[in-house]
Order: C-alpha cells, then sequence, then structure tokens
C-alpha cells in the first residue's frame, strides 16, 4: 500500500510503498476512505512534542473494515467506523473513571505496523497512521458510523470535535446562561463554541487571530469575536461581558502566553480549560496568590476526557439532528496524492478543517 511517510522534520512528506502487517486477533484492517488533517500532526512534523523520523501520522480517521481478527466482536467486515487514537484497556483505574484516554494500561499491538526493506519498521504515531491508504487498529478504538454519514464529516469524529465538545460538557460542565470564551478557535476550539451553543451559554466570545472566519465563528454560535492582536485582549473580554469576567475560558492552541491570559479573563470562582496541548518545553508563569485568592481554577484536559463508546455515537445523533455541524467545518477536500498541497493549505489563514480522500472501490 502506499502511505505519506514523515522523513524529515518541516519537509514534505514523502509517498511510498510500504508493507502492511496483518491485524492480530483483536485488531481491525480499515480501508482509509478520510483523513482530517489535525494541528496534532502538524506538531509534530515540526518536532513540537518530540518523535525522531521517519514516521506515520493521521489520526482522524474514517473507512471501512476490510479484516477483522479472529478475537473481534461488534465490528464485521464492511461496517463503515470511525477510528480514534484513544486506545484504552477498559478496566484500569483510569477507564473505571471515566478517563479512557489515559489507559494506564492499554492493549498492545499484535499485528499491524509498517515497514519498507530500507528502513524496517517505521513508527506508526499516535495509534493510527490514517496518512496510508490501510491502517490497523484496535477494535475499542472503532465506532460504527451510519451508512447515510459521509467518510470525511465522520473522519471529524476522531479528534478535534470530541476533544472540544468534551472539554466543554464533561471537564468545563458549562451550564445554561453562562459566558464563556473560546480562546483559539481551530479544529478543537470551534466545536468547543458549539458545545456552548448547545449547553445554553448566554455569552460566547471566540478570541482568535483570524478574524476572516468570523462568519463561522459566528455560524457555529459565537455570539462575539475578539482580535487579540488589535488590543487588550483582557479587557476586551471584560467590555464584552458588561466589564465582568467570564464564568469559564476554554484555551484551544497549546501556548503559555494564552493561557496566562485566559486566567485574567475569568471571574473569582471562574474556570479555564486548557484543551490545546502545548509543546513539551513550553512553561507558563502564574500567580499562584491569584488563583489561591479568587478561587481560580484551572484545569488540564487530554481529548476533552472523552469517552468514545458514549460521547461519538451521542455526536452523530446530534449531527443528524442539525445540532453539530460538521460539514460547513470543512474548507478544503484533497486526494491522498495532493497531501501535501493539504498541509500547505491547513496552514494558512482562512482555512478551516481539511480532509484528505482516498479512492477504494466501494467506499
Amino acid at each position: 500500500m502506499k502511505a505519506a511517510i514523515c522523513r524529515s522534520l518541516n519537509s514534505p512528506l514523502s509517498i511510498e510503498d510500504v508493507e502492511l502487517g496483518p491485524p492480530g486477533k483483536d485488531e481491525v484492517r480499515l480501508n482509509v476512505a478520510a483523513c482530517s488533517i489535525c494541528h496534532s500532526d502538524l506538531s509534530f512534523m515540526r518536532g513540537d512534542w518530540g518523535g525522531k523520523p521517519p514516521f506515520l501520522l493521521g489520526h482522524e480517521i474514517a473507512g471501512v473494515v476490510e479484516t477483522a481478527g479472529q478475537n473481534v466482536t461488534g465490528l464485521t467486515v464492511g461496517d463503515r467506523v470511525v477510528a480514534t487514537l484513544i486506545k484504552s484497556c477498559g478496566h484500569c483505574a483510569c477507564c473505571e473513571d471515566n478517563l479512557e484516554v489515559l489507559c494506564t494500561t492499554p492493549p498492545p499491538a499484535d499485528g499491524g505496523g509498517i515497514s519498507t526493506p530500507e528502513d524496517g519498521a517505521i513508527d506508526v504515531l499516535m495509534n493510527t497512521g490514517g496518512f496510508a491508504e490501510q491502517v490497523v487498529v484496535h477494535q475499542r478504538q472503532c465506532i460504527i458510523i451510519p451508512d447515510e454519514m459521509s467518510f470525511e464529516a465522520a473522519s471529524l469524529l476522531g479528534c478535534g470535535v470530541i476533544t472540544g465538545y468534551c472539554a466543554a460538557t464533561r471537564v468545563g460542565k458549562i451550564k445554561p446562561g453562562e459566558s464563556v470564551a473560546v480562546a483559539g478557535v481551530g479544529g478543537v476550539g470551534i466545536n468547543a463554541i458549539q458545545a456552548a451553543r448547545i449547553a445554553g451559554a448566554e455569552t460566547i466570545l471566540a478570541i482568535d487571530t483570524d478574524s476572516s472566519k468570523e462568519a463561522l465563528f459566528r455560524e457555529m454560535g459565537a455570539t462575539g469575536y475578539i482580535n487579540p492582536l488589535e488590543g487588550d485582549a483582557i479587557k476586551a473580554v471584560h467590555e464584552a461581558n458588561n466589564g465582568q469576567g467570564l464564568d469559564i475560558v476554554l484555551v484551544g492552541v497549546g501556548s503559555s502566553r494564552v493561557i496566562e491570559n485566559a486566567i485574567g479573563m475569568i471571574r473569582s470562582g471562574g474556570r479555564v480549560v486548557i484543551m490545546g496541548m502545548p509543546a513539551s518545553d513550553d512553561l507558563a508563569t502564574l500567580d499562584l496568590g491569584v488563583l489561591a485568592n479568587d478561587a481560580k481554577s484551572l484545569i488540564g484536559t487530554k481529548m476533552g476526557s472523552a469517552m468514545i463508546r458514549e460521547d461519538i455515537p451521542k455526536l452523530i445523533e446530534l449531527y443528524q439532528q442539525g445540532e453539530i455541524h460538521l460539514d460547513s467545518l470543512i474548507s478544503h477536500r484533497y486526494p491522498f496524492d495532493d497531501i501535501n498541497t493539504a498541509i500547505e493549505t491547513a496552514l494558512k489563514p482562512g482555512s478551516s478543517r481539511v480532509v484528505i480522500l482516498f479512492d477504494h472501490e466501494g467506499t
């Protein structure tokens, strides 16, 4: 099969012929139909989170089960699925505490793996490897999608949508009438805005440097927009909220500076939820006295603490009801052969979600 391999940081991917091992007894092999580009993929390509090339990226996947291992239950050949990077055992302390994203004993891979004659085994990052024509994933990473749902829309559910939605609902616990801001409205933040709208927030401020997407922010539910490049963002937030701090700020970009500013945007007793993943060496300077004296909460979350067997079906239902918008989030679509152009597009102002499409007979 063909896969787009990262052979050096900050460089175009290399589309190559690779070998994909068969699935293990608890795994499935998927024909990838769509894989959306997530900022996490771009972060790995820059070296922000470590990882030594060569490696394979891509983790927002939708496709069709092509082969199933002998112990697989609930999935059969031909099923249409979304696959996520969340690989959990279902019975460790974290899984039992509804934190499967932090599973301490994830099932080991017993199949799959990609290789070339020159390199031998190549690392597949984030348990998926969707920048390829096929992937092998554990059955617990997959959720069946309805026949009428497009693969490109379903692919968004694999990371950005569940992260933003669940960070706002499971972690942020937004309540009706609350005042909310989302600082950094990318693939995660835009879905936190949607979640805030669905939860009944009264004020929803989108804070982002890309003013060309203000109309999209408002379409998704924002009641106001602030460009932090145009002045004091903390002051602008208070002015937009009748001189008061907000109940909650959800930070959708991995930046210590934005996190520091978010603390200044909330009221006493307010909360900041970190959704975006900062670089490994990004350190923040915080006035701990303010956090303690004003009872402000700074909450970390990985992928919104999503429970995929609960949250993805719920999001599909919301999509079918017209409450969660997915199709209008996609700004560009590219065939797999143009993946490097797709990545360049994803980095440009004005782009939203960029999806790679694969051509498999029957999908």
